[in-house]
């Protein structure tokens, strides 16, 4: 049996080469093929291209890689008509990957995806195009295939390979032990992954963290950073300024561990956040021109997938978007702040509400932690090698996981 992987993320590489080694685990013979990234090689797939050093973030990124993703594409349909391939699995990636999928579907290839493009976000009516070209969507959040299904589409849900990962993570215990020993509360400042977002998020966290410091002098502030060339950039901006706020790279799980409350950039690090039981505030400030059309076309309530997931209905009711801090909003795990202006100040009332209240502290460590019990299995890729291979008629010998 020849599989044919179509991923272009980092994120999804992970994720695809953890399905890989389930598969190959399930069946030694399974032969896996298809454009991805180097932990998917590691993991025994052949690439016929490495697509994971054109992933791009916005419109005009795209627009200057278009050549060589038709170039990808081309090399790509070439490969499906010269080798038989019994099935094709996209990850992520939705804008390249429908164009992978119709290539499938013109040639009789069953298509499944896993990690489906958050219709349910915004964009809606691309359901009917998933519903053409998608046989199986393997679904991540618990709240995804009842919306799917109700739309026509055949979906299953297998948790989030996320929490896979998590599940096996180590960490330098000293440095946490460490940290933990330290006097006064821990705030943790998390900006991003990409530049773009550090470039964006960065300075509103800074202030939010400088507006804390004078309401809480013990107060201790640490900047996780994801890439070595962001950290080295903060850390000598806050010692040229002679900040106490404190940088650090390489250490974010370790940092989840040992703090009070977080501020954090919008994104999946809320998961891990949830993992971690750490109470903390969202942000993502947009342009002005997107924070137009966000009125006009974000169907989902909230935009932390921890605060879906801990609601009765994802559903966006009103215009505007959710404000924690408008009457009569509604309570949720992570308070969030979807805005195209500078938040610092709210985000600072509300860390310190949090530091000045311990009950209230301690609240939503507990519904982080009752969330996290209940969506926080690991087994996503075990659960997902299973589906597939079972709609394929292939080997299953999976136990399966509840």
């Amino acid at each position: 049996m020849r599989i044919f992987f179509s991923v272009g993320e980092p994120s999804g590489d992970l994720h695809a080469a953890n399905l890989i080694r389930r598969m190959r685990q399930e069946d030694p013979e399974i032969e896996c093929v298809g454009l991805g990234g180097p932990k998917m090689a590691a993991a025994g797939c052949g690439l016929v291209r490495d697509l994971t050093t054109l992933a791009v973030m916005g419109f005009s990124q795209a627009i200057v890689h278009l050549r060589e993703f038709f170039r990808i594409l081309a090399e790509a349909e070439a490969y499906l008509d010269a080798h038989p391939v019994d099935a094709m699995v996209l990850v992520d990636f939705p804008g390249f990957n429908w164009h992978m999928a119709r290539k499938a579907k013109r040639r009789g290839i069953p298509v499944f995806y896993y990690g489906v493009p958050q219709m349910w976000a915004w964009a809606p009516w691309r359901v009917r195009k998933l519903r053409r070209l998608v046989d199986l969507a393997i679904c991540k959040l618990p709240f995804e295939p009842e919306w799917f299904a109700s739309r026509g589409c055949q979906a299953a849900y297998v948790g989030h390979p996320f929490f896979d990962q998590l599940s096996s993570q180590t960490y330098d215990e000293s440095f946490v032990a460490g940290q933990v020993e330290e006097c006064g509360p821990l705030l943790l400042l998390l900006p991003g992954s990409r530049n773009q977002e550090v470039s964006t998020h960065w300075p509103i966290l800074r202030t939010a963290a400088e507006l804390c410091l004078r309401e809480h002098p013990n107060l201790r502030v640490a900047v996780g950073c994801f890439r070595e060339s962001q950290f080295e950039q903060i850390d000598r901006e806050l010692r040229d300024a002679g900040s106490p706020i404190r940088a650090h790279w390489n250490r974010t799980p370790e940092l989840m561990r040992a703090a009070d409350v977080c501020l954090a950039c919008s994104g999946s690090v809320s998961l891990e956040l949830m993992y971690h039981q750490l109470p903390t505030v969202i942000v993502y400030r947009v342009s002005g021109l997107m924070n137009l059309f966000k009125n006009l076309f974000l169907r989902c309530r909230y935009i932390t997938l921890v605060n879906l997931m801990a609601s009765e209905s994802i559903e966006r009711t009103e215009w505007k978007t959710f404000w924690p801090d408008a009457p009569g909003a509604a309570d949720v795990p992570m308070p969030e702040y979807l805005t195209p202006r500078d938040c610092s100040r709210e985000l600072a009332q509300q860390v310190s509400g949090l530091l000045s209240q311990p009950e209230e502290l301690e609240r939503r460590r507990d519904w982080l932690g009752r969330l996290k019990q209940q969506f926080a299995i690991p087994g996503a890729s075990a659960r997902a090698a299973e589906l597939i291979l079972d709609r394929l008629g292939g080997k299953s010998a999976i136990r399966r996981v509840a």
